[in-house]
């Protein structure tokens, strides 16, 4: 039988990421690809113990819930949200989805009709444009350096398109782990507000950082007010565990509203039990969640500098990258005709893994571009593999030049 699939489904291409790691699956091979938190770091004990008095209240956990999310759970958010971000916002204008993930696509879909123009950086979020792909957006990037979105050409390309909204990871960025400055921040709100134009501010990493010098995200910089253009949101996926699925967006009430009904329509609401351990999990009496943090930013602190050290090897001295001050990635530039897919079969033979750059542009790529995750591996690890990817790049440099 012939299947007749959607022309929207069949115009995405499935994530390299996934494709990556089903490759590795069952193999001797170290993976550099997912963005993977330290799944030896998850707060099994915490979790387990969460679990026990949720299940201790009774069997409300197992019923159908809200749509828009427990309510104690975006209570907690709320509070979170406003002693570390300085985000203030009402229950009512937080959905907790199934992470963050979910959020960009109920805000695409809330938001968006086929044609409709929205910005973003160039490399940015791959999963995101799998989003904006199947919603068919006519998706336009915004040149972008190591600080953020070139200010001029963002306010060229609000006026000359028009767009619904503009989408940035501003805090250690996927997949280029860059920190937007203060500046750039607050170019984008000042023109976007200017032009009448929403933001979608993805801040998944913010939490990670390596450093005391926090930049103020995009949403504590617009403040609490009414009409609010910035829509921000994170998850408890790279903190406490990407198994719960638990994430959340703060927009204004209407948006939520919005997003809401086309929730109810995907999965009517995000799994009770989930968010009631996390409930639990971020009572202090159960687990330090802050305590936590901290231990787990040291963690990959040390595995970044680890393999920053091995980026510093003599095979790398022509590839260019920053040393990332948080987040779970780093961002490496070849020298030019170095294509990163062709390297990547040459690295897999060596049994390492990592996900070349192409995938991440919205415009014509740049192909000697890839993506590192440190944040999976132990150091040990790291080395060995960094090991591995240094004679993969040996060999294939020397095929290229041949």
């Amino acid at each position: 039988m012939k299947y007749s699939f959607s022309k929207r489904v069949q115009s995405v291409e499935s994530s390299v990421v996934r494709e990556i790691l089903k490759l590795t699956q069952g193999k001797s091979i170290i993976s550099f690809a997912g963005g993977l938190p330290a799944d030896e770091w998850f707060p099994v004990d915490a979790m387990r113990v969460a679990a026990e008095r949720v299940f201790n209240q009774g069997p409300q956990a197992l019923q159908y819930g809200l749509t828009e999310g427990v309510t104690a759970l975006r209570e907690s958010i709320s509070q979170r949200m406003a002693a570390n971000r300085n985000i203030h916002a009402d229950v009512n204008e937080i959905l907790v989805t199934s992470g963050s993930q979910q959020a960009l696509d109920l805000y695409v879909r809330a938001l968006l009709d086929p044609g409709d123009v929205v910005l973003v950086e160039d490399p940015t979020y791959l999963a995101c444009l799998q989003v904006l792909g199947m919603n068919e957006a006519r998706v336009i990037p915004v040149e972008s350096d190591d600080f953020g979105m070139l200010p001029d050409d963002l306010e060229q390309k609000l006026k000359q398109y028009n767009p619904k909204f503009v989408y940035v990871v501003p805090t250690f960025s996927n997949p280029t782990g860059r920190v937007w400055s203060l500046e750039r921040r607050e170019a984008l709100l000042r023109l976007c507000r200017e032009q009448e134009t929403l933001i979608l501010e993805d801040d998944p990493y913010g939490d990670i950082s390596f450093t005391s010098n926090k930049v103020p995200t995009i949403a504590s910089l617009e403040g609490k007010q009414a009409d609010r253009i910035v829509a921000y949101t994170s998850t408890f996926s790279k903190t406490v565990a990407p198994g719960l699925r638990t994430g959340w967006v703060v927009a204004d009430k209407r948006i939520i509203n919005m997003m809401a009904k086309v929730k109810q329509s995907s999965d009517l609401h995000s799994s009770v039990l989930d968010q009631l351990i996390l409930v639990e999990m971020l009572n202090p009496a159960v687990f330090n969640i802050d305590d936590h943090i901290h231990k787990l930013a040291a963690v990959y602190k040390e595995r970044m500098e680890t393999m920053a050290a091995e980026l510093k090897n003599d095979l790398w001295k022509n590839a260019r990258w920053n040393l990332p001050q948080g987040g779970m990635f780093f961002w490496v530039e070849l020298p030019e005709g170095l294509h990163a897919d062709s390297l990547l079969k040459c690295a897999v033979e060596k049994g390492v893994a990592f996900v070349p750059g192409k995938p991440f542009y919205a415009s014509e790529a740049k192909r000697n571009t890839l993506r590192l995750n440190y944040s999976f591996a132990e150091p040990s690890v790291i080395r060995t593999g960094m090991s591995r990817l240094s004679e993969a790049v040996s060999e294939f440099t020397a095929r290229s030049s041949d």
